[in-house]
């Protein structure tokens, strides 16, 4: 009895301590984000504009002027190595977000950081590397312009394990990306160049999951990862 005791009073630390997530679903997951408040995510900057209304995650900026606020990302306490991260996400025109992983350093995570574009590109034929919806940004273009129009929600699921990255949006796999595969700094295996100073396959393989500040309104809900 008295372990039985002692393990619960240690779950119901680990749960309350600011760096730790919600307790785990039926099926491993765990709620990063808890609809209430920033419990257990962190930001660099003095100027945070992160907010939740409604048991929605958004940005609210006096000025919504459109810069990247490198600082001010959301990140969570911890880090993640292999992993399943299962969020929904809503874009207006003009939306310009991202959503980070595996970042190694908080101060520079436009290049220390891989991010999954987050967008609005709904309507358009042609898909790119930085301006669709599921893009791995800069490196890596989505099959197809899987977003739902503006104001509606879109699920993302973002699965890492080892050098292997897949995004589905909507139901729908939008990337199937091997990290080793850019093992040249600058360099996509398309020889298209992007703006990485070393091969996305020497990148940490663990880091902080993060959500762009970009100067624009976004909407972040039901945020759950499950560690692989």
């Amino acid at each position: 009895m008295r372990n039985v005791i002692m393990m619960l009073m240690i779950t119901m630390v680990c749960v309350a301590a600011s760096g730790c997530a919600g307790p785990s679903d039926k099926r491993g997951f765990v709620r990063l984000f808890n609809g209430e408040d920033l419990n257990g995510w962190v930001t660099q900057g003095e100027d945070n504009a992160w907010v939740v209304e409604d048991g929605i995650l958004t940005v609210k900026r006096d000025v919504m002027d459109g810069k990247e606020h490198n600082f001010d990302y959301l990140w969570t306490k911890d880090t993640y190595g292999d992993f399943i991260l299962d969020l929904e996400f809503k874009v207006i025109e003009g939306t310009n977000s991202g959503i980070f992983f595996r970042t190694s350093d908080l101060k520079d995570p436009v290049y220390t950081g891989i991010e999954v574009q987050v967008c609005n590109s709904y309507g358009r034929n042609k898909v790119n590397k930085t301006g669709t919806a599921g893009a791995i940004y800069d490196c890596l273009e989505p099959t197809k312009n899987a977003i739902n129009k503006p104001g509606e929600w879109n699920r993302c699921v973002l699965t890492c394990k080892g050098s292997s990255v897949t995004v589905v949006l909507n139901d729908e796999q939008v990337i199937d990306m091997d990290l080793d595969r850019w093992a040249t700094a600058h360099r996509n295996p398309d020889e298209t160049e992007n703006k990485f100073g070393r091969a996305l396959k020497d990148f940490t393989r663990v880091g902080h999951i993060g959500l762009q500040d970009h100067g624009r309104p976004v909407w972040y809900r039901n945020v759950r990862v499950k560690r692989l």
